[in-house]
């Protein structure tokens, strides 16, 4: 069941690759929050940046057992 939802095609590539996509734009917008807070640019409220972090990690833990799914690890 899991493998099938990891590669559901999308446009020609997996969900899997999707989401890893997403996962990394995820991480690099938290980290542009604590960066433009750290040198006082702060466009992002500062409330954002533990919240990001969650949703990276979530994200995360999705994508890797997709993945796991996907290489056949996880049936």
């Amino acid at each position: 069941m899991i493998q099938e939802i990891s590669t559901f095609p999308i446009l020609g590539f997996p969900l899997v690759a999707y989401l890893g996509a997403i996962t990394f734009l995820s991480f690099l917008f938290t980290a542009l929050i604590g960066y433009t807070n750290f040198k006082g640019t702060q466009k992002i409220s500062f409330r954002w940046h533990p919240r990001m972090a969650v949703t990276s990690i979530i994200l995360a833990i999705i994508h890797g057992i997709l993945g796991l799914a996907y290489l056949g690890i996880i049936p």
